[in-house]
C-alpha cells in the first residue's frame, strides 16, 4: 500500500483558511468527506478548542478513522452519512449553525488503494466503484444494463470523454457475449477501441470512462450540487466553507454556488442596494489555487486539486 495515501491534499492551505473561523471556544467544523481522517485529525489537533462533526458514506472508512480520531474522545462525532445529507445530520445533533466546512471531494485515498473496490484502472478488480458497498447499483451493473445512448450520455458529460460512441459501440458488441465483471477487461476493451491519436494523450486511456462510471455510481454531481449550497446555509456569519476538487466539473459547480453568494443580487441602477440585496459571502481565494510544484512532487495525488473558500459575511434576509 502506497504512503501517499496518509497525505491529506493541500493540508496547511485548508488550515489557514478555516483559522479564522475555528479559533473562537465552541467552534463546529464539518468535515464532510473524512476519509482516513487525515484532515479531521489536524483539524482536532490545530484548533484544541472546536468540535468537529465529520461525515463519510463509506463504512470501512468510518471504522478506520474512528480508531485514528480515538485520542480525541467526544471531540469528534463521526456519522455515516453522504454530505448531502448535511442539513439531516446536524438537525439530529442538534446544531443550528456551523463555523467551518471543510469538503475533500473524489475519490478517496483509500478507495483507490484497496484493489478490491474496482476505483482504480491501474489494476485487475470486479467493477463494483459504489463508495457505500452497502447499497446502490454497481459499475458493472450500469455497463451491463444501460441503454447505449445513456451510456454515451454519461461517458461525455462524466467523463468528457471524446471518443465515448465508439467506446459505448464496442462495450454493447461486448456485452452481448458476456457481462462485463471486471476491470480489466473494460480497460483493454477502451484501449482497443480508440483511434491511435487518442492514446497518445492524457495518460490511461481508460481514466475517462472510469471517471464517468464512478461519478454515475456514487451520484457525484447531484450530491455536489446539494451539499454545497447546504453547507453555505449551515455557516454561522463569519464561519467558512473550503473545498478541494479534482475536476472541472465538480470545481466547476463550487465556483458557481460561491459566485453566486458572492454577487449582489440588485436590480441594476439603484442608487443604495437595499440588505436583503447585499452579497452573503466573501471569495477568499482568486479563482481556484493550485498545489505547489513541491506538493504534487511528494504527493501526485494532489496534482488536479483546486481549491477554494468563502467567507458568510451576513445573514440571509428573507
Amino acid at each position: 500500500m502506497s504512503n501517499d495515501r496518509h497525505v491529506p491534499v493541500m493540508l496547511q492551505r485548508c488550515l489557514d483558511m478555516l483559522a479564522p473561523a475555528l479559533q473562537r471556544p465552541g467552534a463546529v467544523v464539518v468535515d464532510c468527506t473524512l476519509g482516513l481522517g487525515g484532515h479531521s485529525e489536524a483539524l482536532l489537533e490545530q484548533f484544541p478548542e472546536a468540535r468537529l462533526i465529520a461525515l463519510d458514506r463509506d463504512k470501512e472508512a468510518l471504522r478506520l478513522s474512528a480508531e485514528r480520531l480515538a485520542p480525541y474522545g467526544d471531540r469528534a462525532t463521526l456519522v455515516h452519512a453522504v454530505y448531502d445529507e448535511l442539513p439531516e445530520v446536524l438537525d439530529r445533533l442538534g446544531i443550528p449553525a456551523v463555523d467551518g466546512v471543510l469538503f475533500d471531494l473524489g475519490v478517496s485515498s483509500m478507495q483507490l488503494d484497496e484493489a478490491d473496490r474496482g476505483f482504480a484502472y491501474a489494476q485487475d478488480a470486479p467493477l463494483d466503484m459504489r463508495m457505500d458497498q452497502t447499497t446502490g447499483i454497481s459499475a458493472a451493473e450500469v455497463l451491463n444494463t444501460y441503454p447505449p445512448g445513456e451510456l454515451v450520455r454519461i461517458l461525455r458529460a462524466y467523463g468528457e470523454e471524446k471518443q465515448a460512441k465508439r467506446i459505448v459501440s464496442a462495450i454493447v458488441r461486448e456485452r452481448a457475449k458476456e457481462p462485463f465483471t471486471d476491470s480489466a477487461r473494460l480497460v483493454d476493451l477502451i484501449r482497443d477501441a480508440l483511434p491511435q491519436a487518442a492514446k497518445r494523450t492524457g495518460g490511461n486511456p481508460a481514466k475517462r470512462t472510469f471517471q464517468a462510471l464512478r461519478i454515475e455510481v456514487n451520484r457525484e454531481l447531484d450530491s455536489v450540487e446539494k451539499a454545497i449550497p447546504a453547507a453555505v446555509k449551515a455557516l454561522a456569519v463569519g464561519g467558512r466553507v473550503v473545498v478541494l476538487s479534482y475536476q472541472s466539473l465538480e470545481d466547476r459547480i463550487v465556483k458557481g454556488v460561491f459566485a453566486a453568494g458572492a454577487a449582489t443580487t440588485a436590480p441594476p441602477g439603484l442608487p443604495v442596494v437595499p440588505e436583503k440585496y447585499q452579497p452573503r459571502l466573501k471569495l477568499l481565494t482568486r479563482g481556484a489555487e493550485l498545489p505547489t510544484e513541491e506538493e504534487v512532487a511528494e504527493n501526485r495525488r494532489a496534482a488536479p486539486a483546486r481549491l477554494r473558500g468563502v467567507e458568510r459575511i451576513r445573514e440571509d434576509v428573507l
